[in-house]
């Protein structure tokens, strides 16, 4: 089972934007503080400062690193250290190097986003310190010299599908959890819905989000509806009086079908977002 105990909802707040951290902190599940590609160069240093001069739970905190291979990385863990956050987000993770870099006794969440960084997935994975695996697309895209992870219609792109399915691989064959990318289109709220029940479904742990409007969604779509409930309870009721394989409702229901079930129920027993008691690691 993964360490990772956040979410379902993980929302962006820029680090250099500290008059939004305790509003962002009070609406999602956890909050990213990001101190990459939400942060100018130029702000860089203040988006640091602001990490311990307002502090936030560090319970529910992420911090978002700026790459390893890049001169910011080395000041970021530098303001990491004065504060008590200890669980990262590390951009444009590329190998489990680079994980070793963030230090001893930090959580790490590696942001595969990059060619490099989704084809070495599972060496990430692997790695002791990491607690999940996130996706990007939009970088992933950038990095080949694409110009679009979405078709038309707003669907990804085969290639995108295909780095997301990698890393979910990745994160499931080595007990992590798996984080899905960011909706980029905030108004369309229905189109996120029907991601992040794909998301749910397929065993992503959480969404990333990037406007406090999607955490609603979010959290809808990771939630089982009443109707799985009952029949995922029917389901394990009637296997406890059945041998091995059997048929229930026109159905072939085995082990995965029922391993299935607990886990619709597993999550519908969870502490649900907002509870005094959900916010601990």
């Amino acid at each position: 089972m993964s360490d990772f105990d956040l979410g379902p909802a993980l929302l962006f707040c820029p680090a250099d934007r500290p008059d939004r951290f305790d509003k962002a902190a009070a609406r999602a599940d956890a909050v990213i503080l990001d101190l990459e590609d939400g942060v100018t160069q130029a702000d860089k240093p203040a988006a640091r400062r602001a990490l311990a001069e307002h502090p936030l739970d560090p319970r529910t905190t992420i911090v978002r690193l700026n790459p390893a291979s890049t001169e910011d990385f080395a000041a970021d863990l530098a303001a990491l250290a004065a504060t008590r956050y200890r669980t990262v987000m590390l951009a444009k993770a590329e190998s489990a190097a680079e994980v070793e870099d963030v230090g001893d006794g930090i959580r790490v969440i590696a942001l595969c986003e990059t060619a490099r960084g989704v084809l070495a997935a599972p060496d990430i994975a692997a790695h002791p310190a990491v607690v999940a695996l996130m996706w990007g697309a939009e970088d992933l895209v950038a990095s080949l010299g694409g110009t679009a992870s979405r078709d038309r219609d707003g669907r990804y792109r085969p290639l995108a599908l295909h780095a997301r399915s990698r890393v979910l691989l990745a994160a499931g064959a080595h007990g992590r959890a798996a984080i899905d990318s960011v909706y980029l289109d905030i108004a369309d709220l229905d189109g996120l819905a029907a991601e992040v029940n794909d998301a749910a479904v397929s065993g992503f742990a959480a969404t990333a989000c990037i406007h406090p409007a999607q955490v609603a969604t979010i959290r809808s779509g990771y939630e089982p509806s009443a109707g799985q409930i009952a029949a995922a309870e029917a389901l394990l009721a009637a296997a406890g009086n059945a041998p091995g394989a059997f048929r229930f409702e026109g159905r072939m229901v085995d082990e995965p079908v029922l391993r299935q079930a607990r886990a619709i129920l597993r999550k519908s027993r969870a502490p649900r977002p907002g509870d005094a008691d959900t916010k601990s690691l």
